[in-house]
């Protein structure tokens, strides 16, 4: 491995590194229920609240509170991967590097 290479890669960590310190102080929300459950999750996919209203909240439905959990929190975690892939695409050039895209 030349210095070359050897400077690529490191500039290459040095700039993951603050892509994911960004990706990590940015938040999006997912929702389902016409924002009847909202989702708060960062770009690197970790859910930091979710809020349920007591409207939704029927103790013989527990499905229906249960579907809408999911699909706020799927809601949540596409947005979430979106923003994700089109920071570390940036990085990367278009090229898919498993693991990083």
């Amino acid at each position: 491995m030349n210095f070359s290479m050897l400077n690529q890669a490191r500039e290459l960590k040095s700039n993951l590194d603050k892509v994911q310190k960004e990706l990590s102080s940015i938040t999006l929300e997912g929702s389902s229920g016409k924002g009847a459950v909202k989702v708060i999750i960062n770009g690197q996919q970790k859910i930091q609240s979710i809020k349920i209203s007591s409207v939704v909240i029927d103790p013989s439905k527990p499905e229906k509170l249960e579907k809408l959990v999911l699909e706020a929190v799927s809601d949540a975690v596409g947005k979430s991967q979106k923003l994700a892939a089109k920071h570390l695409g940036k990085l990367t050039g278009g090229f898919k590097i498993p693991g990083l895209t």
